[in-house]
Order: C-alpha cells, then sequence, then structure tokens
C-alpha cells in the first residue's frame, strides 16, 4: 500500500478578534479534516494582530518546512486610516513572502466593517483557505 505523502502546513492566527479568528481557524480544521489531513500535519501559530502576520509567515517559510502558509485575521473599520494601513501592509508583507520564498501564503485576513460582517464570513473564506492551500500544494508540485 502507498504510503500517504506528508503534508506539513502551518497556520497563523491573529488573536485580535478572536471571536471572528478562533471560528475561522476551527472551520479550517475541521474542513482539513474532511478532506483526509491530520491536525497533527498542521502547525498553529498564534499572533496578537493582522500586522505580525507577515513576520512570523517569513521565519516559517526560511525554515522550509511547510508546503504552505494559512493567514487568519481580522481588521474591522474604525474612525481612523488604521483600518486601511493595517489591511494593506498585512497584504502586501504576506504576498512578498510567497513571492521571495516561492511557498504559497493563504490570505485570509477578513478587512470588514463590522463584526457581523466578518462572521458571515468565516465559512466561505476558511472554505476558500483550505480549496486554495490544497489546490496551490498540487500546482506547485507539478512544475
Amino acid at each position: 500500500m502507498k504510503k500517504k505523502k506528508s503534508l506539513p502546513l502551518a497556520i497563523l492566527v491573529a488573536t485580535y478578534w478572536k471571536e471572528i479568528t478562533n471560528p475561522l481557524l476551527k472551520e479550517c480544521l475541521s474542513l482539513f479534516k474532511e478532506k483526509g489531513i491530520s491536525e497533527k500535519e498542521i502547525d498553529i501559530f498564534r499572533v496578537p494582530g493582522a500586522l505580525e502576520i507577515p513576520l512570523l509567515a517569513k521565519k516559517l517559510a526560511k525554515k522550509k518546512k511547510y508546503k504552505a502558509l494559512i493567514a487568519l485575521g481580522c481588521v474591522l473599520k474604525g474612525e481612523t486610516f488604521h483600518f486601511e494601513q493595517v489591511s494593506i501592509e498585512c497584504a502586501k508583507g504576506c504576498q512578498r513572502v510567497a513571492y521571495d520564498f516561492e511557498i504559497p501564503v493563504i490570505f485570509e485576513v477578513l478587512s470588514v466593517f463590522s463584526k457581523k460582517q466578518a462572521k458571515e464570513r468565516i465559512k466561505k473564506r476558511a472554505r476558500e483557505a483550505v480549496e486554495t492551500c490544497l489546490k496551490m500544494i498540487e500546482i506547485l508540485e507539478k512544475i
């Protein structure tokens, strides 16, 4: 019988707005389980907020241990420009890690106007994270 290929993954979760990010993480883990991927193959790292995700992604990518990284977070619009700064810099940082280290960094940091919007997106964004992660690994392994 052919042994299943190891699929080490890392999920980076911002703890800011944990009422959004914890269910997002839980949903991702559940979907990976449905796809036959054990939690033992997934390392979970928690960071304080979305802006801390890119640095951790870079450190993890440098290790060359993981097939893909998934960034989970939530940035809620407030009354200042801070929302835009955090959202844009987090996205740019994650994309730079993907380009520089040639590793999929699946970006599911929700930039929303309310907690209600965020909660409505949890299931869909988790599904997209898992499906995109697995598809990118498949595509890159063929090259």
